[in-house]
């Protein structure tokens, strides 16, 4: 099992990994949990996905197990900024605009990460090591951007799989149901662990 950090500048190095990420997004979320969400040729994408985001895939044999998205919070693409924040000021239809407990920030020491998912190809067995590598890779991905913390919106189960890993993470709004899912925005502190 290996963990990837994709960028704009290293995609060419990794033959169909991103690709093969974009696949196994669609399958995770216009698939499994049917979300409406743009897609092309099996992939799913967004307005999000782009040279200023990074994409974290963990994948063996060809297969992407589970994958991130990290935008920093001061990326911009027309109206766009990052996902969360563009919730927040009403862009985005199928995310309450509620979702934080405080003003979205826009800082270059805060990444969002979002399309946070684990393959259900995964078996139960090996989801927490799977989840380890993902978030492992994760923080030093961010680290290397400088990042101090990670805004993310995900399921609201996280709690119980953060405390396991041993991350510093905390929530930042309340817990809702987006498209049958429940969620929460929550924030890791980087600096006070070494993964």
């Amino acid at each position: 099992m290996q963990a990837t950090t994709l960028s704009f500048d290293n995609i060419h190095t990794h033959g169909e990994l991103f690709t093969t990420l974009l696949r196994a997004r669609r399958q995770s979320f216009i698939v499994r949990n049917n979300w409406d969400l743009p897609e092309a040729d099996g992939m799913e994408y967004d307005q999000y996905d782009t040279p200023a985001s990074r994409w974290v895939a963990v994948h063996h044999l060809g297969e992407v197990l589970a994958g991130i998205r990290l935008t920093p919070t001061t990326a911009r693409c027309g109206i766009y900024s990052y996902m969360i924040r563009d919730a927040q000021r009403g862009l985005l239809d199928s995310i309450p605009s509620d979702l934080l407990d405080f003003e979205a920030p826009v800082a270059p020491h805060i990444w969002e990460s979002s399309r946070v998912f684990v393959s259900q190809s995964v078996p139960a067995k090996m989801r927490m090591r799977v989840q380890a590598n993902l978030m492992g890779e994760m923080i030093s991905a961010a680290r290397t951007m400088g990042a101090t913390q990670i805004l993310g919106l995900v399921p609201a189960v996280w709690s119980r799989w953060i405390g396991r890993l041993d991350l510093d993470a905390e929530p930042a709004g309340p817990v809702m149901e987006i498209d049958g899912v429940n969620t929460q925005v929550a924030m890791m502190n980087l600096a006070s662990n070494l993964h």
